[in-house]
């Protein structure tokens, strides 16, 4: 059947992205929805020129305010992006095949990210599969603030749209490190709150795992086009590895990581 879309978007301060986000969606969907916690820059400014719905509400959480804003939309069908992502041409297409032979509850594609101005096609960056398109009575957003997911009702499969989301992440390395520092803040509360207990051994842990993780096994050691090195060098692994007790910890974790996993329970930032 043939629906009508509404595109929902969060924002605080994004000046920097909204408009790029916005002109992606022209012509695709049938509204645009801006929920603003109150910015302190142009992003208000942007919107309004380019005529979007545009609310403002208090910010209480990523998940809170992702649940509170698709309610805000006009549409049943709607496809939720951030504000530093926007449509490939090709998944403009897709999109729009899917408006006029709607045939399921949701639809997922993958997204590419760019980082400080290099596309990243390895570190298991890419594919990174989002479900961003779903018909809203069908599910909700869940997961660890800020780490969002959408989850739709049981037995519901989502189909796999071709065409990239593309994610203009960080400009600046700095800019990373700030973000990281704000989000895992809030991660650290939010955990706590659910009464989780911290570990010394699993901050080191995981830590020297990713990096073996994304360099290694996930064939970051290929996006050599970007300057930098690791924070750890191999002889520092096989030092690690010595330890009988995290060699069994890294065996498991490289056991679950080579499993396939659906990647409709990826999540996001």
């Amino acid at each position: 059947m043939k629906v009508n879309i509404s595109a929902v978007i969060i924002t605080f301060n994004e000046e920097k992205n909204i408009e790029r986000c916005i002109l992606s969606l022209k012509n695709v969907v049938d509204e645009i929805v801006v929920v603003d916690s109150f910015s302190k820059d142009k992003t208000q400014e942007i919107c309004l020129a380019h005529n979007v719905v545009f609310i403002e509400h208090a910010f209480k959480g990523h998940i809170e305010q992702k649940n509170w804003a698709y309610t805000q939309a006009k549409n049943n069908y709607v496809l939720s992006l951030d504000a530093d992502e926007a449509l490939s041409e090709e998944l403009k297409k897709s999109i729009l095949a899917v408006k006029n032979n709607w045939r399921n509850d949701g639809y997922a594609f993958n997204r590419l990210t760019n980082y400080c101005g290099k596309w990243i096609k390895h570190c298991g960056w890419y594919p990174d599969v989002k479900l961003r398109l779903w018909d809203r009575r069908k599910g909700v957003w869940k997961g660890v603030n800020p780490h969002d997911c959408f989850e739709m009702e049981k037995g519901i499969k989502p189909i796999h749209l071709t065409g990239d989301l593309l994610h203009y992440s960080y400009y600046t390395i700095e800019e990373h490190i700030k973000q990281i520092n704000y989000f895992t803040d809030i991660a650290a509360k939010a955990y706590v709150q659910k009464g989780a207990k911290p570990s010394l051994f699993k901050v080191f842990a995981s830590a020297k795992f990713m990096f073996f993780k994304t360099y290694f096994l996930k064939l970051g050691i290929l996006n050599d086009k970007i300057k930098y090195k690791p924070y750890w060098k191999l002889n520092d692994l096989r030092n690690i590895v010595k330890d009988d007790y995290y060699r069994n910890y890294l065996e498991t974790k490289i056991k679950k990581e080579l499993k396939q996993i659906s990647p409709y329970n990826y999540t996001g930032i």
